[in-house]
């Protein structure tokens, strides 16, 4: 905890105009001179000469703690540093005061002066910031012990590349293949659609050298005919459970590569969301653990398109395997195919029964790799591509355009009517709302349906985790299955630490995409070891040395913490107190929200420090005469960069409310609500990421946890009776900046007009 306080205000950038610098000295000298022994101001504090003055006085040891009273803590970040032993604060007084005031028409100070809002405003910024320091505690890291060894699940293309990468940058590596060789898919394929320049002919895959690398490479371990059983433990220290032929095997692992690839579509396939195993809290609640679902039988989708009826029609996984094999044949007679043709988006971005919601993005390219390989095999065979859109992004367009100039390529725009065979076992398509403006009827030797890709993932736990929460990824029903995320930031963290997907059981991709989707992942696992190995949180708070500490004498075994971390960092004994894995944890702080008892807290972020910063605020007896007072709590992810360049681009609100900013809507407690109330604020207004299928929390589940305590919220208020609207939750996403102003206005008005004065003002 910060005693000797340092407090610095700066002059630049409009806050010396604005709110007169000398006159805030002299207001924190009279109400914090015993614990602030230094209080200057500086033209610009971000210059040499203004960060070589703070410095002074830090090495003096004058202080202990530095209140940089200036610009927002999102900018000059870099140039506030006085050592790890300094605790700096930053009290925005220039994005959330100088530039952003709207001087009310009850303001009647005279011209020349501080408006006597702003300079309230101001003050309650300075105070917050000084009672924060005064709470904080500098964390300590917590180091464990770091095994350097990487798990790479799965023995395709993705997972060779990724082992190799691990391996060239000095890592072991366990590489772990359910298959009795490595290889994958790609193993099983002719060729690839090309990712290089000139993009005009399919390469050979070279999967073959990857595999003699590996095998050939002493810093990677291969098993072959092997699955993961069980993961156990945390981020460093994870223990992989590997079923072999001879039996379990267990290795330390300190994170792991997910590159288990995808399945083709099976069309009788039903996706049957599983009921989640239930059990009972204290509370009486009922509590999911995370389930896979099931896959039930069902009618053929492709039937219509001949699947399954006509021998002849086969999918695009059936091509490629023939191609490998060397001569295309016709499945009925085994007599060389003369003339093919391609039904794109064959059971795929269609909403009924049994089909794939989603385009699989490489299905169009993979039949202008098919055409071709009929051109290269037969050049007098002719090749018909019937598509909705063809979907070929980037360089890929040169792909598509040699096609295109191929004499022997046909490609047309149109809709299947129907699929029938003649009496020697051709395929006959008729087509309609074709490019040509006319309906279209061709005879193929085969017919090739240009089905998708199934993550592996979508009914099988794969990593089995040994979690509270379950075995399985939580949430994959909002990516149709695949191990991805919304982190529009993060794309290769999935919501358990530690475990990164690559390739296309992350998205469907071509090999090329995966390759770097691999190096991508690799690097984010060694990033992992090398955080944990430093104390530090790997994301989104990269750098964060702070854990959640648990006073157990407190603790109900309520199970609140344990069942809504969004990273399974909280497992439980048989009595339900929550056992911490401290390198799962994220530090959202949604644990600390979630907690009824304040059992849980941060060195530097905690339930008694959010509370003070809303007690020191000012707030006048009568609404009429000082103005109403608003807390609004502010997402340091989305909400607060927001907050951020509305003030850039000129925006301004209510001098009367007072940010405070937090890790995340989902470390809210109750109490900074109930506090807040007790103070005599007439409303809280949270502003946090967007929930929902579409989710953009860095926290996953936070801002969606905030807005299902709202309940509790209400509650809280109406044993304050007071009115449940004095408290609501906005979503704003990043770039919503200019829809900022207009909340913060609606919210005031409400309260002004609606709602009224916090009766509790005065007490």
């Amino acid at each position: 905890m910060s005693s000797k306080i340092g407090v610095y205000i700066c002059e630049g950038c409009d806050i010396g105009p604005q709110l007169n610098a000398g006159q805030l000295a002299e207001f924190v000298q009279s109400e914090y001179g015993g614990s602030c022994p230094v209080i200057k101001t500086a033209p610009v504090l971000c210059s040499q000469e203004g960060k070589a003055m703070i410095q002074a006085d830090v090495d003096a040891e004058t202080i202990d703690g530095v209140a940089v009273c200036a610009c927002s803590p999102r900018v000059k970040w870099d140039v506030f540093q006085f050592g790890e032993k300094t605790v700096v604060e930053r009290v925005n007084l220039r994005e959330q005061c100088a530039w952003t005031y709207a001087r009310p028409e009850a303001d009647t100070t005279a011209e020349g002066e501080v408006p006597e809002t702003l300079r309230m405003m101001a003050q309650d910024y300075i105070r917050m910031g000084i009672i924060k320091l005064q709470k904080y505690v500098v964390p300590q890291p917590e180091i464990p012990e770091v095994t350097r060894t990487i798990l790479v699940v799965g023995g395709g293309n993705t997972g060779l590349t990724a082992a190799l990468g691990g391996a060239k940058l000095g890592y072991d590596v366990v590489l772990l293949e359910k298959q009795g060789q490595l290889g994958g898919f790609a193993a099983q394929m002719y060729k690839q659609v090309p990712y290089t320049f000139p993009y005009t002919q399919a390469v050979p895959t070279g999967v073959e050298k990857k595999i003699n690398d590996v095998s050939a490479n002493d810093k990677i371990r291969v098993f072959t005919g092997s699955t993961l059983n069980k993961l156990e433990g945390a981020p460093g220290q994870y223990t992989a459970v590997i079923a072999t032929g001879n039996g379990e095997e267990r290795i330390t692992v300190g994170s792991v590569v997910l590159a288990t690839g995808w399945k083709p579509f099976d069309p009788e396939a039903r996706v049957v969301e599983a009921e989640a195993p239930k059990e009972e809290s204290k509370e009486g609640e009922e509590i999911a653990v995370v389930d896979t679902p099931e896959i039930q039988k069902g009618e053929n989708v492709l039937a219509p398109l001949g699947h399954g009826k006509f021998t002849n029609v086969i999918t695009n996984v059936d091509m490629e395997l023939m191609a490998k094999k060397g001569e295309l044949l016709r499945p009925s007679d085994g007599r060389p195919v003369q003339s093919v043709a391609f039904i794109q988006c064959a059971g795929q971005r269609s909403t009924e029964e049994g089909h794939l919601p989603y385009c699989s993005s490489v299905c169009c390219m993979v039949s202008l790799k098919q055409a071709g390989y009929l051109r290269e095999k037969n050049p007098n065979g002719k090749a018909f591509i019937i598509y909705k859109d063809m979907i070929v992004p980037g360089l890929q367009e040169l792909y598509y355009k040699a096609a295109q100039d191929d004499p022997g390529i046909f490609l047309t725009k149109g809709d299947v009517i129907e699929v029938k065979e003649d009496s020697d076992g051709g395929i006959i398509i008729q087509a309609e709302n074709t490019l040509l403006g006319e309906p279209l009827e061709i005879k193929v030797d085969v017919l090739v349906l240009a089905t998708g890709m199934v993550p592996t993932t979508l009914a099988d736990p794969v990593m089995n985790f040994a979690y509270r929460q379950g075995p399985a990824f939580p949430d994959l029903n909002l990516f149709n299955g695949f191990a991805d995320s919304n982190y529009i930031c993060f794309p290769y963290e999935t919501r358990r630490t530690g475990v990164y997907s690559a390739g296309c059981v992350h998205q469907p991709m071509l090999m090329g995409a995966a390759e770097d989707d691999a190096s991508g992942a690799v690097l984010k696992a060694i990033q992992c070891l090398e955080s944990i190995n430093r104390g530090m949180a790997v994301h989104p708070r990269s750098g964060d040395i702070s854990f959640p500490k648990f006073n157990m004498v407190r603790c109900t075994q309520c199970k609140r913490c344990t069942e809504e971390c969004p990273f399974g960092a909280l497992d439980d004994d048989e009595k339900g107190t929550p056992q911490p894995n401290p390198t799962r944890c994220r530090r959202c702080g949604t644990c600390m929200g979630a907690c009824p008892e304040r059992v849980i807290s941060f060195e530097e972020y905690n339930v008694d420090m959010i509370a003070s910063m809303i007690k020191e605020n000012e707030v006048p007896d009568d609404i009429d005469e000082g103005g109403p007072r608003v807390i609004v709590f502010v997402c340091e992810n989305d909400a607060y960069p927001a907050l951020d360049m509305a003030a850039f681009q000129g925006k301004k609100w209510s001098p009367y409310v007072r940010f405070i900013s937090v890790r995340c809507l989902g470390s809210i407690n109750s109490i900074w609500v109930a506090d807040s109330m007790s103070k005599g604020i007439d409303g809280v207004l949270l502003l946090g990421c967007k929930y929902g299928d579409d989710y953009q929390c860095h926290f996953a589940k936070g801002s969606e946890l905030c807005n299902k305590r709202m309940e509790n919220i209400a509650e809280t208020l109406g044993r304050l009776q007071l009115e449940p609207e004095r408290v609501q939750q906005k979503q704003v996403a990043i770039d919503e900046y200019d829809k900022i102003p207009q909340m913060i206005d609606d919210f005031m008005n409400h309260i002004i007009d609606d709602i009224g004065a916090n009766p509790y003002k005065g007490f």
